[in-house]
């Protein structure tokens, strides 16, 4: 029995780790699977909500670290976690995804000789100014096991030097996540509440610091969005953080007079049952590109770069950076065109079966 930490910091790590943690229960006889949580993101009412949505369990050890530098948070969480591996003595640590959580938990296990298995490995947006960047190289350049949602992917650790040994091209366990959640998220009644149902609407995500902590650069999407409002509302679940800019930034009475609606930030499911009934779909995430191409949503990604070029190539994103005037004409082109999206594909292994393939990876590395 292969004993697993299952490593989640930020609320992205939860979907990921989902199904995984699910399919190793199934497979009892083959897996140990435990959950630490650092608490990266600590907001228990947000934290407990995603939990609640995703049937995972409350966590088997909870490292509690909160909010902080890059520096620091990192250094807390290798600090705290360092105790649990010599404890716990895992044949696996699982870490996902790129937040500080990830790159932390590697290092620690790295120092041990502990094996690392990073799922979503082999992303790259090239741009080494994304702390998200610095994370995904290290991590991969010093896991044992390279979980690939692309072959793409497989071609970026192979370029980096990565022995092929390594990789293994499993498929996007976002997708497991949303395919099992999407008729869950039917019971939802967010559309109702915010007076949307049978209406044509946007959802807006935006939090990267490069797009709402300066002033010049928020206050010129804001502009694009304000037009594209004009046309259908746009829903803004809000980030605190965000909100705090719009304020500070002097921006509260420009949205609170205009088509753009301001709201609290939604559960898992809650916010599935949103954007899974929109139009369009503006982001600065990374999830949501995924999320939208599986579900033949037009997407436009607020970014210059983005680690998931697959979603642009077969499916149904665009990236149009930071640029008013380009954000709203590519909007308006999208709305205008009935065709937009007829010719997108769902990307390969995107089938809800990732889980499955990681199980079985574990197993078969574990018989070597």
């Amino acid at each position: 029995m292969l004993k697993i930490l299952n490593i989640v910091g930020a609320r992205p790590n939860f979907m990921k780790v989902a199904p995984i943690y699910a399919e190793m229960k199934r497979r009892s006889a083959d897996f140990e699977p435990l959950i630490v949580h650092t608490g990266q993101h600590y907001d228990a009412a947000m934290s407990d909500t995603f939990f609640t949505d995703l049937g995972l369990p409350k966590p088997d050890v909870y490292l509690g670290v909160g909010s902080a530098s890059h520096a620091v948070q990192t250094a807390k969480i290798m600090l705290e976690f360092e105790p649990v591996v010599l404890r716990e003595k895992p044949d696996w640590v699982l870490v996902v995804g790129d937040v500080n959580s990830t790159i932390a938990c590697s290092l620690v296990c790295a120092k041990l000789g502990i094996k690392v298995a990073h799922v979503e490995a082999g992303l790259r947006s090239r741009d080494r100014t994304m702390p998200e960047e610095i994370n995904r190289i290290l991590t991969d350049s010093i896991s044992d096991l390279l979980l690939t949602t692309s072959q793409d992917a497989d071609e970026n650790l192979k370029q980096e030097g990565i022995p092929v040994e390594k990789i293994r091209f499993v498929g996007n366990v976002m997708i497991d996540s949303l395919l099992r959640n999407l008729k869950i998220a039917e019971s939802s009644t967010v559309r109702e509440e915010l007076d949307l149902t049978g209406k044509d609407y946007a959802v807006l995500t935006l939090h990267r610091p490069s797009n709402v902590d300066e002033k010049e650069v928020f206050t010129g999407l804001l502009g694009a969005l304000l037009s594209i409002s004009e046309r259908l509302p746009i829903v803004f679940p809000a980030h605190p953080r965000t909100l705090a800019r719009i304020e500070e930034f002097g921006l509260a009475e420009r949205v609170a007079s205009s088509n753009i609606k301001l709201v609290e930030p939604l559960g898992y499911l809650d916010f599935m049952r949103l954007y899974s009934g929109a139009k369009l779909v503006l982001t600065d995430s990374g999830g949501l590109q995924e999320e939208t191409t599986a579900l033949g949503i037009p997407c436009l990604t607020l970014r210059e770069n983005t680690e998931r070029p697959i979603t642009i190539e077969m499916g149904t994103n665009v990236l149009v950076g930071t640029d008013p005037e380009r954000i709203s004409k590519t909007a308006f082109d999208i709305l205008n065109d009935t065709e937009f999206g007829r010719n997108a594909k769902i990307p390969p292994l995107w089938d809800g079966k990732a889980a499955e393939r990681i199980c079985d990876v574990l197993l078969a590395q574990a018989r070597t």
